[in-house]
């Protein structure tokens, strides 16, 4: 066992839980009375609030922490890098989001991995526990069943979802690009991209990328190249319906094959596929000069950093915090779901995304710019301000 997996068991061992419940409230002075704290809090003064909600639903944002409580909801079934481990083994994954929503976003966000697998059970559950929640966050539900549970629940829910995987990803893999193309000078509309993978944050990143004018974008999952006309894809089943919009609005080249043919001269490389040593030397040696490789799966990137580099890769990043440039999702969910919650907006759209990519990639000054330094570190404190703001006047020009 190598020294991170070590200490990291041995801290949750000693820990026993990440996160546990405050008061906002005292009621050491007249405890037990019925005109002290605890009888405004608790019984009987808190019969007057519950009626007055009764009455109007509206309220509980106002005397309720509904507005600050986030519903991190995970069946287990893909997790990290490590696939279906269950809700047992999400659970101290959740946890450390809950801790990260709190200290970098002050949102309360309670982890519920679930004991089903099933879409229609999660959307029933999810749908049960809207009262108690400002918005909910769906994290590590296997694709394409996570595709149609984000769309049923927009249509039914009253408060906004975010899909990290596919937003949060979507998001600080583009600010990295946007500031990876100033080191090698080259410009988003004249760039070939190929991403692997074409689950949730595949698809996210595909469709910001293009909202942002990336023209040439090429994804690839398990079969090789997406591309209009697929045989596997031309069926009408709703599991390929991702995919078949990946393929009309991607590969304007129409290339087929498989990622290391599709791979030769292209100028970047983003993996999500999930798969540790995707990427050899001999692929990345094919892409154009200055090649930009983004091995964001976790915990194994498709190609160690060294790898890559000594291949010639001109700018290289992973979604792990022991190498430079991580690009990792944790830098974006606190930041976007405070400007949900203040706004009470139901979603966001990729325009907006786009401008909190900029936003964040902003915050890298020309002088600090260079190959191993193209993303702010995770508790880097102006993140958090700058999306938020940003992503609230996004939001403001919408409703206006």
């Amino acid at each position: 066992m190598d020294k991170i997996k070590e200490d990291s068991i041995n801290l949750h061992k000693a820990l026993r839980g990440k996160i546990e419940i405050h008061n906002r409230v005292s009621i050491d002075a007249g405890f037990g009375e019925e005109k002290g704290t605890l009888g405004l809090i608790y019984t009987p003064g808190v019969a007057a609030v519950a009626e007055e909600i009764s009455k109007n639903k509206g309220l509980i944002y106002d005397y309720t922490s509904k507005w600050n409580n986030v519903a991190i909801v995970c069946d287990g079934t893909r997790v990290l890098g490590l696939g279906n481990i269950g809700p047992e083994g999400a659970l101290p994954v959740m946890e450390g989001k809950s801790v990260l929503f709190k200290v970098l976003g002050g949102i309360n966000a309670y982890p519920l991995c679930i004991s089903t697998q099933d879409k229609e059970e999660i959307l029933r559950l999810i749908k049960a526990i809207e009262p108690c929640f400002g918005a909910i966050n769906i994290e590590d539900i296997e694709t394409p069943k996570v595709f149609d549970i984000i769309r049923r629940l927009r249509d039914e829910l009253s408060i906004p979802v975010f899909h990290d995987d596919q937003h949060g990803t979507a998001v600080i893999t583009l600010a990295a690009l946007i500031n990876s193309l100033k080191i090698v000078d080259k410009k988003l509309d004249n760039i070939k991209v190929v991403i692997s993978g074409a689950g949730s944050a595949g698809y996210g990143i595909f469709k910001i990328l293009k909202q942002a004018g990336c023209k040439d974008i090429v994804v690839t999952d398990s079969k090789g190249a997406i591309y209009e006309g697929r045989k596997d894809l031309v069926t009408g089943n709703s599991e390929n319906s991702n995919k078949r919009e990946i393929a009309r609005g991607s590969n304007p080249r129409k290339v087929e094959g498989s990622l290391e043919e599709v791979l030769r001269q292209t100028d970047v490389f983003v993996g999500v596929s999930g798969k540790a040593a995707l990427l050899t030397k001999g692929m990345i040696q094919s892409m154009n000069h200055d090649a930009i490789v983004f091995g964001l799966s976790n915990p194994d990137p498709e190609i160690l950093p060294s790898d890559a580099i000594k291949a010639g890769a001109r700018i290289v990043s992973t979604g792990r915090s022991d190498f430079p440039n991580q690009v990792n999702n944790a830098l974006v969910f606190p930041s976007v779901l405070r400007a949900l919650l203040d706004t009470r907006i139901r979603g966001l759209d990729e325009k907006m995304l786009v401008t909190a990519s900029y936003a964040i990639a902003s915050l890298v000054e020309k002088t600090h710019l260079k190959e191993d330094y193209v993303i702010p570190k995770v508790n880097d404190p102006r993140i958090f301000p700058i999306v938020t703001r940003t992503l609230k006047e996004a939001i403001g020009k919408t409703q206006t």
